[in-house]
């Protein structure tokens, strides 16, 4: 058995149907013996960068280790952004790229890679001996799933060709990995942040992603219930409360704007699960009044340059949520009563951004574009969103599932999530109901892999706000008083690219248009663009309040 052939059988053993690559003399005889294994498919990407990214993607659907493949020299460079975006993001993940041969005295794609992955903040881990095979793609999976970040694993391509030598079975990383049970909270912190929760006149608590992982809305609501609180949540668990009149929404840099109204004058912030970033607290300017508690299975103090909370529960978040309800059942009477049914109505009824802007003719108000939405695509399709200045206005829509929404914004990388969309596409079987909400920036930087979707016959739909322009940067200019005619490109006809890749396309210049769309998308079986032509004049709160970044 050649060692590419046994790599590609432990890497099936350690449960690996799907993979993202770019073919080279670094991978070819891999990606060769992977396709020989039955039940395996190989999703070809039209460059290294995305290969990456469409690996993040499927690992966030699934919550499986990603997988991409890519040859030696140049093919592994162009990976660095998309690596970046992995680590900091702590996406599990393992990169198979090929080595330039090691008996030969000269490679013209020789380069030491490692320095580059370890920059990055993945792990590199080199295979040059033989006996070591099991031993290095074992431990690949195992720090992947353990560290929750990208490994490299790098394998000279003549190491490849050569003969396995006899060493002992394939053991998965599963048998290494340790069971962990959720951890408790201390009785005596849970006590005292019970008081402080009765106590509080304004009680706001947030759920972030670790409140989605250890299946706890349940407990959170009913603990917000049970001291008069608003909820609200970070935008990785954006939808979490959507269906409780007292949800708030997404809380930081992205908030609807009753939302930054109800978090300035909370006077206790408890957040569940949740990391409390710069882009949460908004740089630490959207709870300016309120003590910060974070209840956390690893609280860290500080984060992305500020002071995360000013106390600390460590413990898991339902038992945690479970142990304050018991423990408030004990307590005397709450005293918030910050809930009225005119809030509900406000919630309900407020638009998102009151901001008032001069109307350009044949052009489509970004906010009026995702209030049709919110209404026309299905609350059960996965979402994902992109960067830049197009990304806040999908993310005070309604009613879509906490655990099919995708965005993978550290590191604020532009161009990442088309890839990403096409690996969640191919992680749901291509059932068609994934949407992307990107700008055209982002989307041209990798508009080769429209041709990646045809071919493998994946389906989802591409909702661009197109302002002509690279939109964060013209914002940037127009509010300092400067010339934006430098981040002004024009308006390519993105339809017309979509057709031309055999794929739908349709330009949108009036929102009267995606019923018919939207009929047409979920009635056909490929991908479809809709290039909706939006207002640029319409700048979004975060930019106009100053929390781009958060």
């Amino acid at each position: 058995m050649k060692i590419s052939e046994a790599v590609a059988r432990a890497f099936v053993q350690e449960g690996v149907t799907t993979h993202f690559g770019l073919l080279g003399d670094g991978n070819l005889h891999w990606a060769m013996a992977m396709q020989d294994q039955a039940g395996t498919r190989l999703i070809h990407a039209r460059h290294e960068h995305c290969a990456v990214a469409m690996a993040a993607g499927y690992a966030s659907a699934t919550g499986r280790v990603g997988v991409a493949s890519v040859t030696c020299g140049p093919g592994f460079t162009q990976l660095m952004t998309a690596l970046v975006s992995a680590a900091q993001n702590r996406v599990p993940m393992v990169v198979l790229a090929g080595e330039s041969p090691i008996s030969k005295r000269w490679h013209v794609q020789q380069i030491d890679q490692r320095p580059f992955a370890t920059a990055s903040g993945a792990d590199y881990i080199s295979v040059h001996s033989p006996d070591m095979v099991h031993f290095h793609v074992q431990e690949a999976f195992f720090r992947a799933k353990q560290e929750r970040r990208p490994v490299v694993l790098g394998i000279p391509y003549d190491v490849q060709e050569r003969e396995l030598p006899t060493i002992a079975p394939y053991e998965t990383s599963a048998a290494i990995l340790p069971e962990l049970t959720p951890i408790p909270p201390d009785p005596a912190r849970i006590a005292e942040l019970a008081a402080k929760l009765a106590g509080a006149r304004c009680p706001l608590i947030i759920a972030g992603r670790g409140v989605l992982t250890a299946g706890a809305e349940r407990e959170v609501e009913m603990l917000a219930e049970a001291t008069g609180a608003l909820l609200g949540t970070t935008l990785p668990a954006r939808g979490a409360f959507d269906k409780n009149p007292y949800s708030l929404g997404v809380i930081g840099g992205y908030a609807r704007m009753i939302a930054r109204e109800y978090a300035a004058k909370a006077d206790l912030v408890v957040a569940f699960g949740a990391s409390l970033s710069a882009y949460t607290t908004a740089g630490g300017k959207m709870f300016a009044d309120a003590e910060i508690v974070q209840v956390d299975t690893n609280p860290v103090g500080r984060r992305q340059g500020f002071r995360v909370a000013g106390s600390y529960l460590r413990a898991d978040a339902k038992l945690a949520a479970a142990a304050l309800i018991e423990a408030l059942g004990r307590a005397t009477p709450v005293r918030s009563q910050v809930r009225s049914p005119e809030l509900a109505r406000r919630i309900r009824d407020e638009p998102a951004d009151d901001g008032v802007f001069p109307r350009t003719p044949g052009l489509v108000d970004p906010r009026e574009l995702f209030r049709a939405l919110e209404r026309l695509i299905p609350g059960d399709y996965d979402a994902i969103g992109g960067s830049g200045h197009q990304a806040y206005f999908h993310t005070v829509m309604r009613g879509g599932d906490p655990r099919r929404y995708h965005s993978l914004r550290d590191f604020g990388a532009i161009g990442n999530a088309f890839p990403h969309a096409i690996g969640v596409a191919a992680a749901r079987g291509n059932n068609g109901r994934v949407v992307l909400y990107e700008g055209d920036g982002s989307l041209l930087m990798h508009i080769q892999e429209l041709e990646c979707i045809r071919r493998h016959g994946l389906k989802l739909l591409i909702v661009i706000c197109n302002d002509g322009a690279y939109g964060a940067e013209q914002q940037d200019l127009r509010r300092e008083g400067l010339d934006d005619s430098i981040a002004v490109f024009g308006r390519p006809d993105l339809a017309a690219i979509a057709r031309g890749f055999g794929l739908r396309g349709a330009t949108v210049t009036d929102v009267a248009q995606l019923d018919d769309l939207a009929r047409d998308y979920e009635r056909g079986d490929t991908a479809a663009i809709w290039d909706v032509h939006v207002d640029e004049a319409v700048m979004n709160p975060s930019y106009r309040l100053g929390n781009k970044h958060n």
